[in-house]
């Protein structure tokens, strides 16, 4: 995670495996849209810097950050894409609903994840504040959704090879 002390949204693009014929999934979240929109925009075009055409991105919104891992399933069930990245934004209030709705979503995320054998990105902004969320999408501590894509493409990438490593030595 970002911090005062790390911009995690920086990166050496050489650095990263190649990302050209991959295939990615977004979920977005269209509470705290202006939050979101910009979570977007940060993955969007980090996977586009990266090569990825936009045939190979495809989008859906769902209301809310609850809703993105069944947003998540859809789009492994009916399509064919190397991984998913979930983007939502959820800020504290006043009642305990913040809780619930954090943790069923990062549990849901993990569990579509490990169902599917695919990355499933949790790129969900847990936030005290309204400014915290501002200075996580795009702000001072960058932008949650470039770390997203690059966490993706990492993870595509770590699939294939160990995919490749096993039947090179047997293993199916």
């Amino acid at each position: 995670m970002a911090t005062d002390q790390k911009n995690l949204s920086d990166f050496n693009k050489s650095e990263l495996p190649n990302a050209e014929k991959m295939r990615f999934g977004i979920v977005v979240s269209e509470w705290n849209n202006e939050i979101t929109d910009q979570l977007l925009n940060g993955a969007f075009k980090t996977l586009r810097e990266l090569n990825v055409s936009e045939e190979n991105i495809i989008v859906h919104h769902v209301p809310g950050a609850f809703e993105l891992p069944l947003g998540a399933q859809y789009l492994l069930e009916s399509t064919d894409v190397d991984g998913v990245i979930t983007l939502g934004s959820v800020i504290q209030g006043e009642t305990k609903h913040f809780d619930f709705v954090c943790n069923g979503t990062t549990n849901g995320i993990m569990q579509v994840s490990l169902k599917y054998n695919k990355p499933v990105i949790f790129g969900v902004l847990t936030d005290n504040t309204i400014q915290q969320a501002i200075d996580r999408s795009g702000g001072k501590h960058g932008n949650k959704g470039i770390e997203c894509a690059i966490a993706c493409i990492k993870m595509i990438a770590l699939k294939k090879q160990t995919n490749s490593s096993n039947k090179s030595i047997g293993f199916q």
